[in-house]
């Protein structure tokens, strides 16, 4: 293990479990619906792969570059699209897959951009929930895990664009 890695937070069988439950559960939910899934990268790209998988039902797929961190461990509370959606989603379901929603910032700017495009429904898919650090109310339909108020890497989500290749959630000791 990594010396700047403190303690593995979610194992690789916890997120495989949860991944497949959250599988079921949205087939359940978007059965005989026109799903679009838009993707946040680069964090989200780990989670959606296994997470299309777990998938019973057909989906579109769409992806979003967003930036609010920089090269930082701090949000800058300033959010940019660097990346937009080339998908029309008027009149259809859409579901945002993040990697973790920290202070809700971003995910509130990415939803009332989407939402200005008129889909039937705009719900939301995140792997970790971190609420200790929120300043946007959002609401979060779909959870994997909820998580302390720590800086975590692996599993898509990075420090200075390394650590995406973990197959776990590890706490690093960055500070913040």
């Amino acid at each position: 293990m990594d010396k700047s890695i403190k303690q593995i937070l979610i194992s690789t069988t916890q997120i495989k479990q949860r991944v497949k439950q959250l599988g079921i559960q949205l087939s359940a939910d978007y059965k005989d619906k026109n799903l679009v899934i838009i993707c946040v990268l680069k964090g989200a790209i780990v989670f959606l792969a296994d997470l299309l998988r777990a998938l019973s039902i057909p989906v579109e797929l769409d992806f979003v570059r967003l930036s609010s961190y920089g090269k930082s461990a701090e949000s800058s509370g300033v959010v940019q699209i660097i990346q937009n959606i080339t998908s029309d989603i008027q009149h259809k379901d859409v579901l945002i897959v993040e990697d973790i929603v920290d202070t809700g910032t971003t995910l509130s700017s990415l939803k009332e951009a989407l939402l200005s495009q008129k889909p039937s429904s705009l719900k939301t898919c995140a792997l970790l929930n971190k609420p200790a650090r929120r300043v946007k109310s959002i609401t979060i339909e779909y959870v994997g895990f909820e998580i302390p108020n720590c800086f975590v890497v692996g599993y898509g989500l990075d420090y200075n664009e390394k650590y995406r290749n973990l197959p776990y959630i590890a706490v690093s000791d960055i500070d913040f």
